[in-house]
């Protein structure tokens, strides 16, 4: 198997029901495998099952910034 597997939008023409199996599916190969995966994605549904995010800011006009969440840390913080 490759060691990282790109996929761009792929989630983009699926509805809420199969954005859920997607993600059902990729759980699974993720356990399975020691393939990493990169999800490209502006599904809201697809983000939150992810175990981090990244994405890029402009906090300022002309300066991009990368953002970079790791979701499981954030929930253990909001809990305390």
């Amino acid at each position: 198997p490759a060691p990282i597997c790109v996929l761009d939008e792929v989630d983009a023409p699926l509805d809420d029901a199969n954005v859920e199996r997607f993600c059902d599916l990729l759980e699974s190969m993720v356990a399975t495998t020691a393939t990493r995966y990169l999800i490209v994605t502006h599904n809201a549904v697809t983000m939150s099952r992810m175990h981090r995010l990244f994405g890029v800011t402009m906090a300022e006009k002309g300066v991009s910034r990368l953002v970079s969440v790791d979701l499981g840390e954030a929930e253990r913080l909001a809990a305390e």
